[in-house]
């Protein structure tokens, strides 16, 4: 579960990156680099909307993972 984590993580940090580079400069990063709406931006967009909701369901589980996994390698 904890590759999960991270791999949520960095497509919640990808589509913030993303959003932040619309609101300030009006550019989509990724429909730059994939096309717009092509297949692939919108499963990139799809990823991060699933990553989102699996974050704000799982948020107790992955701070006790994390926080048991932090005390076995101390």
């Amino acid at each position: 579960m904890k590759t999960l984590d991270v791999i949520v993580a960095v497509l919640l940090v990808v589509g913030g990156l993303n959003w932040g580079l619309v609101g300030l400069f009006n550019f989509d990063l990724v429909a730059t680099l994939f096309g717009e709406m092509s297949a692939l931006s919108r499963i990139v967009y799809t990823l991060v909307g699933f990553s989102a909701v699996y974050q704000a369901i799982q948020w107790k589980a992955i701070q006790k993972r994390w926080n048991a996994y932090t005390l076995q390698t101390a």
